[in-house]
């Protein structure tokens, strides 16, 4: 069974609140270190309460609704995530291709007005180095 990812994030806060409810040793802090891993977050219940993993898998996954298991309900909780992230990484780039498209149609339709912002942009962030190197060698002293 698929999840959309509000139906995980709403089952993900009912299970963050079960397991503080039943391991009163467990802090929502210490849940939100595992960051969604699942792995992490067994491993850190083991760590802090005693339990074997089979007790601990056993408790988390008849904590979530909806029939599904709580590995399957984060692994498509991330791999939405991930989609999500990868379209975004794909959308940025082509934003900056495409400034790098304007730049460069900028620079060939006006040479000389691009060599003289150039020129000045490097001229002042000389002139700024200069005074922070400056000012940092009188205070050294």
């Amino acid at each position: 069974m698929t999840l959309n990812i509000k139906t995980v994030q709403e089952s993900w806060d009912e299970v963050k609140a079960k397991i503080c409810d039943r391991w009163d040793k467990i802090t929502d802090r210490d849940i939100q270190q595992t960051r969604g891993s699942v792995e992490q977050l067994i491993g850190m219940i083991q760590l802090r309460t005693g339990e074997s993993r089979s007790a601990v898998v056993s408790y988390l996954e008849s904590t979530v609704s909806g029939g599904s298991t709580l590995m399957t309900s984060l692994t498509d909780y991330y791999h939405a995530t991930a989609e999500t992230m990868r379209d975004t990484a794909q959308n940025t780039m082509q934003s900056i291709r495409a400034g790098y498209e304007e730049a460069e149609e900028f620079v060939e339709g006006r040479p000389m007005e691009s060599v003289a912002v150039s020129f000045g942009a490097g001229f002042i962030a000389g002139a700024i180095l200069t005074c922070l190197v400056g000012s940092s060698r009188h205070r050294g002293r």
